[in-house]
C-alpha cells in the first residue's frame, strides 16, 4: 500500500535525487524557475531597507512553504554569512560619509553600514529564494524545466550530463588522491608537491576525456541522436495560476513599497 508523504517529508524518486514533498514542490517547475528569476531581479533593484526587510520575509515564507528542514537549510545560509559579516565590518570603513566612531584613526561611516545591510538583506533574500524555488527540484526535473523553457538543448545536456557525471569524477579523483597517499605523497608547499598536484589535474582530464568518448560510443550504440526524450508533460494548473497570482502580487506590493518609500 502506497504511503502518503506528510507536509515535511522528503522522498527518493530519482537516483541520488531528492524530492521535497512541500507545497512548493506542487507547483510546476517551470513558474517556479521563472518565479526565482523575477524574484531576483526585483530585489536585487530595491534599495530601500524596509522594502528589503519585507523580501526577506517573503523568502523565509517560501523556505516554511517548501518543506525545507529549517534548522540545515539555515545552517547553509550561515556558510554564505560568514563572508557577509566580514563585508558589513569592514564597509564602514571603506565608505566616506557621517562618521560613527573612529578606531585606530579611521572613521566608520553610517553610509557604509546601511550599503553593508543593503547587500546583505539582498544576497540573503535572493539566495534563500532560489534554494525553497529552484533547489527544491529534482536535477532531471530542472534540465527538463529548462528545455521547456526553450533554452538551448546543448546548455541542457552540459546539465543533464554534470549532474550525472559530477559524482563519478569525485570518486575518480579520491581514487587518484588514494594511490598518490599509497606512494607516500604528503602535501606540502614545494615544487615536487606542485608538480604532484598538476600531474592529477592532468590525470584527471585525460580520464574524464577517455571515459566522455566511451560514454559517447556507448550512446550511440543505444541509438543516441543528440536529442533527449523527456519524460514528463508540464502543464500548469489551478494551483499554479493561484500561486503565479499571489507571488506576482507580492512582487508588485515589493516595487510599489520601494517606489513609495524612496
Amino acid at each position: 500500500m502506497a504511503h502518503a508523504l506528510g507536509p515535511n517529508e522528503t522522498t527518493l524518486t530519482h537516483p541520488g535525487s531528492r524530492r521535497i514533498a512541500g507545497l512548493i514542490g506542487s507547483i510546476d517547475p517551470r513558474l517556479r524557475i521563472l518565479a526565482a528569476i523575477l524574484f531576483a531581479i526585483v530585489v536585487v533593484g530595491l534599495s530601500s531597507l524596509m522594502t528589503l526587510g519585507i523580501a526577506m520575509g517573503l523568502s523565509l515564507g517560501l523556505l516554511v512553504l517548501s518543506g525545507l528542514p529549517l534548522r540545515a537549510t539555515l545552517k547553509r545560509m550561515a556558510m554564505m554569512d560568514s563572508f557577509i559579516v566580514f563585508m558589513v565590518l569592514f564597509l564602514p570603513f571603506t565608505v566616506p560619509g557621517d562618521p560613527m566612531f573612529i578606531l585606530w584613526g579611521m572613521p566608520a561611516t553610517w553610509q557604509g553600514l546601511w550599503q553593508g545591510v543593503d547587500i546583505a538583506l539582498t544576497a540573503n533574500a535572493v539566495i534563500l529564494a532560489l534554494m525553497t524555488l529552484v533547489g527544491t527540484m529534482e536535477p532531471v526535473t530542472l534540465g527538463h524545466a529548462l528545455h521547456a523553457l526553450r533554452l538551448p538543448e546543448t546548455l541542457v545536456h552540459l546539465l543533464m550530463f554534470t549532474i550525472r557525471y559530477i559524482e563519478v569524477l569525485r570518486e575518480e579523483y579520491l581514487r587518484l588522491r588514494a594511490a598518490m597517499k599509497v606512494r607516500g605523497f604528503r602535501p606540502g608547499t614545494n615544487w615536487h608537491s606542485y608538480r604532484s598536484f598538476g600531474y592529477l589535474v592532468g590525470m584527471m582530464l585525460v580520464r574524464a576525456i577517455e571515459r566522455s568518448e566511451r560514454i559517447l560510443q556507448a550512446m550511440k550504440c543505444r541509438g543516441f541522436s543528440g536529442r533527449f526524450h523527456l519524460l514528463q508533460d508540464f502543464t500548469l494548473t489551478a494551483k499554479d495560476r493561484r500561486f503565479a497570482t499571489v507571488f506576482a502580487g507580492a512582487l508588485g506590493l515589493l516595487i510599489c513599497l520601494e517606489i513609495a518609500w524612496h
